[in-house]
């Protein structure tokens, strides 16, 4: 063979080496991308979705279309991602609930809420506040639980209904104090709100998003936030684990594709989130909504799910509450 063919075949082997160890996925997005919402739009989790979507769209040069799939505390939307090809087509905006919570109330599920899912980065945190009627004439966790053990039972505390996180809230409390009281649940976060501050309950855990408006017009009164820290946004309201060492509950939302989706799409979708997540004007109107927006890897976000699986898997087991 002469020096010319040696030189070709050797330029079309590398150029055939190089072919098949392109990841398939780097010509990633060649089309627009869904992002799937478990719930109803106009809540934290649709906003924050669509503040994403107008960033990766920019970014990464094709439309990133939020789609709407509420039903069955989030399940629907959510298997709809883990039944997806794992192309980078379709990513989902989920949360603690869907995730981590989900699998211990139901039944019978469609869908592993670890196995089936790839994380790509942690979102946000939402501030979860406890918070009461104002004709409770109580100021502190300590002076409400001293309220309601002198009450057995007669303290009513609202829900968006069995195996919500305003219920788990609730009965983590309760079993974490050794009070009793009347669970009225209800269906949605709406109507859980108004009733409590209309006084025909006088107790809920619920996201800041609904009960802020209402402290501020003092129809409601903020007693603490179920996180581990402090609020950055309410820095001078306790903790309930300041009063109930070791009680917490975070709720988050998070990021994510199904089962087996390509690292390198991985890598890259979690760069743009983070960097969306630094904006400015991005923190300013999630905080506004008393949303925390976070910083992570897609590796930390997968052992921050995995412990939280088993946490929550734990604690609602032990708290004998099942959706059928």
């Amino acid at each position: 063979m002469s020096s010319s063919l040696r030189n070709i075949a050797g330029a079309a082997s590398l150029a055939l080496l190089a072919a098949f160890s392109t990841p398939a996925s780097a010509a990633w997005p060649e089309k627009p991308v869904t992002l799937i919402v478990p719930w109803a739009a106009g809540g934290s989790t649709d906003i924050l979705a669509r503040v994403l979507s107008e960033h990766l769209g920019k970014s990464l040069g094709q439309p990133f279309v939020v789609e709407n799939r509420a039903g069955a505390s989030g399940n629907v939307g959510s298997n709809l991602v883990a039944k997806a090809k794992p192309d980078g087509y379709t990513l989902l905006v989920g949360s603690m609930s869907t995730h981590t919570m989900n699998q211990a109330l139901y039944s019978s599920m469609p869908f592993d809420g670890v196995k089936d899912f790839t994380p790509i980065a942690k979102l946000a945190l939402v501030t979860n506040t406890m918070v009461i009627n104002p004709s409770v004439p109580v100021n502190s966790v300590a002076e409400f639980i001293d309220y309601a053990k002198a009450r057995p039972g007669e303290i009513a505390y609202a829900s968006a209904g069995p195996g919500s996180t305003n219920h788990l809230s609730a009965a983590m409390f309760e079993k974490a104090t050794g009070i009793t009281m009347l669970h009225v649940p209800y269906r949605g976060g709406a109507p859980a709100v108004l009733d409590t501050v209309g006084n025909q309950t006088q107790l809920l855990f619920t996201a800041g998003t609904q009960s802020l408006p209402f402290v501020k017009d003092n129809k409601l009164k903020l007693l603490a936030v179920t996180e581990e820290q402090r609020a950055p946004t309410l820095p001078d309201v306790p903790t309930v684990a300041e009063t109930i060492p070791g009680y917490e509950l975070a709720v988050w939302y998070g990021a994510f594709g199904p089962a087996g989706l390509p690292a390198d799409i991985v890598k890259r979708l979690n760069a743009e989130i983070n960097q969306a997540l630094k904006d400015p004007e991005v923190i300013k109107r999630m905080e506004g909504m008393a949303v925390q927006v976070l910083e992570s890897s897609p590796e930390q976000f997968a052992a921050d799910l995995a412990r939280d699986a088993e946490k929550y898997d734990k604690v609602v087991r032990e708290l004998g509450i099942r959706i059928e």
